[in-house]
């Protein structure tokens, strides 16, 4: 690990799974009106309308916080956020060649929001709350040429930022408590913000929208109304609608040619607003799944894309405004990655509420598999493709048919902190799970119990059964990996770190296993007498959540919190590749015919990375 990440060749990334709903805005059609835009983790995903081809964008350090696209398309702008104590860097990307035009280093923590001048001359930057600054920068000479406190001290954040449409020199900010409009001084380096005059009114903005003309901007609210404001007199025009308030708060709107806005709130509504004249009327609306988080219009509104916080991007023609979901996947941590035996083509994921099966070469989803108000903790396909095992936090081990997700059989109160771990052996007879409470039982298929080996003293967090049946190893939180047999139920050698284990996998000869969690290191174990063979430092920062060995024996691959996904030579333990664009990684999986890795993240997302030929 003494290698710099840049000196070491990097994976190829396939295709991509989610969307990240939680990125107000985070939704953009480019003006080609060919490709949708939108980050997810620390990557910008770009995606072709007509074919749905993915292309990406990658030199993000941490997750994505917004995005925005000049007038002209020549650039693509996105902000993210960092830790505490760290700046948070603008990269400015060049859409031709697709790489990194200039990186923008000021604000501390979070980029909140940005947006380009109507000519490309200038990007205006927002920080979040940490930082509470504006700033402007110069495209053609990528410096700052000013910035200024967003608001004043007794406001609170201020959440977004739009430029004029016609002019360089004049944007707007709002937040909450706070509403301004801006004229830039390029002569004397100064930004200069008037406040707007809303009398009496209190509200907190959350999105803004300059007309064609800049005659008047609006503002959404999380009350639900929508303000507008005479940009030559910071005047209060007018608010609304008056009674049927969007419920939950507007996140994000569009104005149209014809004057109307369409909006989209957190109740899941997406409607078309007359905005001209003194009333607000609703003219057209649906409803989606989720919060709607952001909205993109392909051309004049022909075609609208609303995207939620259930992960779910749909498309609404302007004719019929009835909704067809276009993309969907977890909204929340990805517990589990499993493939079939023998089969690279279908892959499973489990979160809450759900089981999905995907087609490894689409990613698109095959079947979903529902529990309601229940989270799956891991899931595995039995050897002969018959079932689908499942482990939940209700303490029930539940089994499905792989073609139409019907339910098999049960087994009830497996264990009384939830199951947390499943395994099945080769000859398909045995089901053998790991609880929360530490205990690692057997079942038959029929869901009889068979035994239970009760050494552990916290929650098991990996299961593995070698190809003989009559033995398997389990990691658990406490610290310790246990070789049970399971012919006698007991135990045969245990191996102790000061770590909480996450992930153990047996080399396929199956004389060593290899161990990673909390620590951030990686161990080398042998089978035989429990003794540890080598152990080496398997990330910098962060635990290691996921790990898998490839089916001949040559390759480890890891991924955890520092967000990289890495292939290492398993003799030499030397990284010989890094997969970087991810948010923080859960659980990963090789494919049997080794093409694919497939790595799960915190936020839901899946991406498939192409498994390196030249190793």
């Amino acid at each position: 690990m003494a290698e710099s990440i840049e000196d070491i060749s990097r994976l190829e990334l396939v295709s991509t799974i989610g969307f990240n709903g939680h990125v107000e805005g985070g939704l953009a059609i480019h003006p080609d009106r060919q490709h949708l835009i939108y980050p997810l983790g620390s990557t910008i995903v770009i995606r072709d309308l007509n074919s749905s081809e993915q292309s990406f964008l990658t030199g993000h350090t941490n997750n994505v916080s917004c995005i925005a696209i000049s007038k002209s398309g020549k650039y693509i702008a996105s902000g993210q956020v960092t830790h505490m104590g760290f700046k948070a860097s603008v990269i400015v990307w060049d859409w031709e060649k697709r790489s990194i035009y200039c990186q923008l280093v000021l604000h501390k923590v979070k980029v909140e929001d940005l947006a380009f001048s109507p000519n490309d001359k200038f990007l205006v930057t927002l920080g979040g709350l940490d930082d509470g600054s504006v700033v402007v920068w110069n495209l053609e000479t990528k410096d700052a040429v000013c910035g200024s406190p967003a608001a004043v001290q007794s406001a609170g954040t201020t959440y977004s930022v739009k430029y004029a449409n016609c002019r360089d020199d004049l944007f707007v900010t709002g937040g909450d408590g706070t509403l301004r409009v801006w004229e830039l001084d390029l002569a004397n380096r100064k930004i200069r913000p008037i406040e707007c005059n809303m009398g009496q009114l209190k509200r907190i903005v959350k999105c803004i929208e300059v007309d064609e003309k800049d005659q008047f901007f609006y503002c959404g609210t999380t009350s639900g109304d929508i303000l507008k404001i005479n940009m030559k007199t910071k005047l209060l025009s007018n608010f609304g609608p008056a009674k049927g308030k969007f419920s939950r708060g507007l996140a994000d709107m569009k104005i149209l040619k014809t004057g109307d806005i369409l909006v989209g709130s957190g109740d899941g509504t997406v409607a078309l607003v007359k905005g001209t004249g003194e009333k607000y009327n609703k003219l057209k609306s649906c409803k989606v799944e989720g919060s709607v988080t952001s909205i993109a219009l392909r051309g004049e509104g022909h075609q609208i894309f609303a995207g939620t916080d259930k992960s779910q991007i749909y498309k609404l023609n302007f004719t019929d405004f009835e909704p067809d979901l276009q993309s969907t996947s977890h909204y929340n941590t990805v517990n589990d990655v499993a493939f079939a035996e023998g089969c690279s083509e279908l892959f499973a994921t489990c979160s809450k509420n759900d089981i999905r099966i995907w087609h490894t070469p689409t990613s698109r989803e095959l079947l979903r598999i529902t529990v309601p108000n229940m989270e799956c903790s891991a899931v595995e396909f039995m050897k002969n493709g018959t079932s689908i095992l499942s482990a939940w936090d209700d303490g029930k081990i539940r089994c499905f048919t792989p073609e139409t997700g019907k339910q098999k059989f049960v087994i009830n109160n497996a264990h009384n902190l939830g199951v947390t771990a499943i395994a099945t052996t080769s000859d398909c007879e045995k089901i053998v799970s790991g609880g929360g409470e530490g205990q690692v039982r057997v079942w038959n298929v029929a869901g009889t119990f068979m035994g239970a080996m009760k050494e552990h003293k916290s929650s098991i967090a990996a299961i593995k059964i070698q190809k003989n049946n009559a033995v398997c190893v389990t990691a658990s939180s406490d610290g310790t990996c246990i070789i049970w047999d399971l012919v006698r139920y007991t135990r045969k050698q245990m191996v102790m770190a000061n770590t909480l284990f996450k992930c153990v996998c047996y080399h396929p000869k199956e004389f060593q296993i290899i161990t990673a969690g909390s620590d951030r290191k990686m161990a080398y174990w042998e089978t035989y007498d429990g003794s540890q063979i080598r152990e080496v430092d398997g990330s910098l920062s962060g635990d290691i959540n996921g790990m898998d060995v490839s089916p001949d024996g040559k390759t480890v691959v890891t991924g955890g919190n520092d967000k990289l996904v890495k292939v290492w030579g398993y003799d030499d333990a030397e990284v010989r590749f890094v997969g970087v664009g991810h948010s923080e990684i859960t659980k990963l999986k090789i494919c049997p015919n080794e093409r694919y890795i497939v790595t799960a993240n915190y936020d839901g997302s899946i991406l498939v990375w192409r498994y390196p030929c030249d190793l």
